[in-house]
């Protein structure tokens, strides 16, 4: 039987409006919210522990067995949810274990990208192409209610890994793997020059750029070729760019 909660003051709706927005809440918790349909359905059939599933009054979504059915008002699934039109449809999930960094040639390595639209679009590209992804120091939350949006179920499909920049290298030094940055510089060579399969690559933020520490240490430095009076391309398309030149190099 569904519980039924009509009140923002619920200790429930509560919990659900502070994970949606706090990453230090969501960490302590070790739990996330999905909103909406799809994005339920995909943590669903990926079983990423879905503890609960928040529906509006009148909305049919099938609930399996052990999931706890929580039903709202329309008036309280607008103040939950952060979409504009709410599709009716939230999932309180299970933040998975942190996997231990395992570096492999091939790997994408992201550098303080701040921006959840953008980090989940790389997210669902990195899927697509099936991409292992670390993410560094000052990356946008993965579990953040924007990113998981933007990644289109692929969080669930291929959570990322998160480590420190320091141990990123560390782990570059001790296996041997080349590390090469992409950079706007007058060192940095053709990306379609460049075997990313044999090497990690690492993205930088939008604005900042791969940071010192990762550049310090770069064996190369990689730029996509683009017409001069364009200075640079938004970081969700250059990752897309260097993904697809990962897979067609593997």
């Amino acid at each position: 039987m569904p519980e039924w909660i009509t009140s923002r003051t619920n200790s429930t709706v509560q919990h659900l409006r502070k994970l949606m927005a706090s990453r230090k809440y969501r960490y302590e918790s070790r739990a996330f919210v999905a909103d909406g349909s799809k994005l339920v359905e995909e943590a669903l059939r990926w079983g990423l522990g879905v503890e609960a599933l928040i529906l509006r009054e009148g909305v049919d979504f099938p609930v399996p067995p052990g999931v706890r059915e929580i039903r709202v008002p329309e008036s309280l699934m607008k103040e939950i949810s952060r979409m504009e039109a709410p599709q009716g449809v939230l999932a309180l999930c299970r933040m998975p274990e942190p996997e231990p960094l395992a570096l492999k040639p091939g790997s994408l390595i992201l550098d303080g990208l701040q921006d959840p639209g953008n980090l989940g679009t790389i997210l669902r590209a990195a899927d697509a192409f099936e991409v292992p992804v670390v993410l560094c120091d000052g990356c946008a939350d993965p579990y953040g209610e924007k990113t998981v949006r933007a990644t289109m179920g692929a969080v669930f499909r291929r959570p990322p890994v998160q480590a420190s920049a320091e141990a990123v290298l560390a782990q570059c030094r001790e296996r041997g793997i080349p590390l090469c940055v992409t950079a706007l510089s007058d060192q940095a060579e053709d990306l379609r020059r460049v075997d990313l399969h044999a090497c990690v690559t690492v993205i930088g933020s939008e604005g900042q750029g791969v940071s010192e520490a990762f550049l310090t240490a770069a064996d190369r430095a990689a730029i996509i070729p683009m017409s001069p009076r364009c200075e640079s391309l938004n970081a969700a398309v250059a990752a897309t760019v260097v993904l697809w030149e990962l897979r067609r190099s593997s």
